[in-house]
């Protein structure tokens, strides 16, 4: 009797471990939810993966998201962006690919970066970026400018002009030409 309840204790005590465990890898439970943007410009296919943070109160410019340091461009892992075709990112060749994009946000201007390491976490301990710039392919400079409409999500937007990321009280756009 003792060996039974022992093994039905143990086997319990498994199944509670293995559905915490597989509770953690569904990534549609996390705080920042994962989301795609996609869309074409000329006959390029462009997506965008990324992790959709909320504002929830805070103030995201300049404070949560700091001016002046590299960010990973959205949430958990590093923000992806990948393209069938080359093409011209503000007047500057990205090549077909894949690449990790990340920005350093300004008051008046932001830098945006892809960069060929992909998979990564988007950041490090520490809380600084998960990026080698020895893999940086393109940056380019772009305007923010304010939002018609709050977001409370992060959002990328993807049209026949480019992309646009979208969050909070902003929108930064970046052109995009085949």
């Amino acid at each position: 009797m003792r060996t039974t309840l022992k093994i039905a204790g143990m086997v319990f005590s498994l199944m509670f471990v293995c559905t915490f465990a597989f509770a953690q890898g569904d990534k549609a439970s996390r705080p920042s939810p994962p989301a795609t943007a996609s869309g074409k410009v000329g006959d390029a296919n462009i997506t965008i993966d990324y992790s959709s943070p909320a504002v929830k109160g805070r103030k995201i410019w300049g404070e949560l998201v700091p001016y002046g340091e590299v960010w990973r461009a959205g949430a958990n892992e590093a923000t992806v962006f990948k393209t069938d075709k080359d093409i011209k990112v503000e007047g500057k060749t990205l090549p077909a690919g894949e690449y990790s994009l990340f920005a350093t946000p300004g008051e008046k201007e932001w830098t945006i970066i892809f960069n060929s390491q992909t998979g990564q976490w988007g950041v490090k301990r520490g809380g600084v970026a998960n990026r080698d710039p020895a893999n940086d392919v393109l940056t380019v400079t772009v305007k923010p400018r304010k939002s018609s409409q709050m977001n409370e999500r992060l959002v990328y937007k993807v049209d026949n002009k480019g992309f646009v990321l979208a969050w909070e009280n902003l929108e930064v756009p970046v052109s995009i030409k085949q």
